[in-house]
């Protein structure tokens, strides 16, 4: 059996395999609300065969998404939508297929526009807006590149935001997800606390290192004590913020280790910076010697992300022992069916939908030579 499609146990959450479709934002929901691309979408990846398939990063209060798009769970209503959402998901899904929720919170990097019109800061004066901007929110008053200045978040404000997590979560349990994962990086809210070089704070949530962590870790705490023991619980981390005096790998260990001790079943290591003009060393598995170093030095269990396309690619990372789990993102874009094109060439079996058993094996095959036109008279 290949690595790759081995079983793993995230802590009570069994997954079929070590293939995990990473949380990708879509941009396109109302008001918070998953519709109908979220149907298209996610019954897609159901369907893929994939162990686990992460849903994008949902905020946990409307000022904590990114854009007007993203996608929410702080609400009835949008507790509604991803509900009618993940039944129909579920309804395509294959054998021992897990699903996992994302909970973010954008801080200082929220009130944007979509990526396709340009990403940039919302403004009221602008008629291109896809609609008002919103005040941001962080934990010192330090923008975003040439975002707009956020506020500093008064100790009741953390409050109200870490109840906003504890709520969103308890939603995710009520909707049947088997893991909850917060986002604590990417440069969004938890970022923004841990890093040096957004959180100038001089109270007990800033400062030195353990009083950054101070509330990233309070709210991991009280996310972890709202899940019920069948549910997994996780987080996105990021291993270097490629910034002099910013994050590194060793402040990623020991953040680590304070997550497992409150009960963390595992971290997907990632990275970048709370700083806008940082360039990242992109390159195939970039990202995954940190997920390798975590894993060892930390015992817990690991998932790499970051331009990781290729079957072969994915296989050695597990195989090799330096992540349990692998993630990716646009090779799931631009092929659903990333999972029986990495069985047929690692020689593994998964699982096909009856209606597309004749697909399988199709990829093995030498395109057919084109054949000559028939005329009609040749035919008759």
């Amino acid at each position: 059996m290949s690595a790759l499609f081995s079983p793993h146990a995230l802590g009570p959450v069994e997954l079929p395999n070590r293939i995990v479709v990473s949380p990708m934002c879509q941009y396109i929901a109302q008001h918070g609300m998953a519709g109908n691309w979220h149907l298209q979408h996610l019954s897609q990846l159901a369907m893929s065969g994939a162990g686990l398939v992460m849903l994008e990063s949902t905020a946990v209060e409307p000022r904590g998404r990114i854009t007007h798009g993203c996608l929410g769970l702080y609400s009835p209503e949008t507790e509604a939508a991803l509900g009618r959402a993940m039944e129909f998901a579920r309804s395509f899904e294959a054998p021992g297929t897990r699903y996992g929720i994302q909970l973010g919170h954008a801080g200082r990097k929220a009130s944007t526009r979509v990526p396709w019109r340009g990403g940039a800061h919302l403004s009221e004066a602008d008629p291109d807006a896809e609609g008002l901007p919103w005040p941001t929110v962080a934990p010192s008053s330090l923008p975003f590149g040439h975002c707009a200045a956020p506020s500093a978040l008064t100790h009741a404000q953390l409050d109200v935001i870490e109840a906003a997590y504890v709520a969103a979560a308890r939603a995710a349990v009520r909707l049947g997800f088997d893991v909850v994962e917060l986002h604590c990086a990417h440069g969004y809210l938890l970022h923004q606390f841990l890093s040096p070089l957004s959180n100038r704070r001089e109270d007990e949530f800033g400062g030195s290192v353990e009083a950054r962590q101070h509330w990233p870790l309070q709210v991991a705490a009280s996310v972890k004590a709202a899940l019920p023991d069948h549910v997994a619980f996780g987080a996105r981390i990021t291993a270097s913020e490629w910034t002099p005096g910013g994050l590194d790998l060793e402040h990623a260990v020991d953040f680590t280790r304070k997550l497992k001790a409150l009960g963390a079943n595992y971290v997907c290591v990632s990275s970048g910076s709370v700083d806008a003009g940082t360039r990242i060393p992109f390159a195939p598995g970039f990202q995954v010697p940190f997920a390798s170093a975590i894993r060892r030095r930390t015992g817990i269990t690991t998932r790499a992300v970051g331009a990781i396309s290729e079957p072969r690619q994915a296989h050695e990372i597990v195989a090799d022992g330096h992540a349990d789990l692998v993630a990716l993102a646009r090779a799931f874009l631009a092929d659903p069916r990333w999972v029986w094109r990495a069985a047929e060439e690692l020689g593994a079996s998964t699982h096909y939908p009856p209606p597309y058993e004749r697909a399988k094996g199709l990829r093995h095959h030498a395109p057919a030579k084109p054949q000559p036109a028939r005329t009609a008279a040749a035919a008759a």
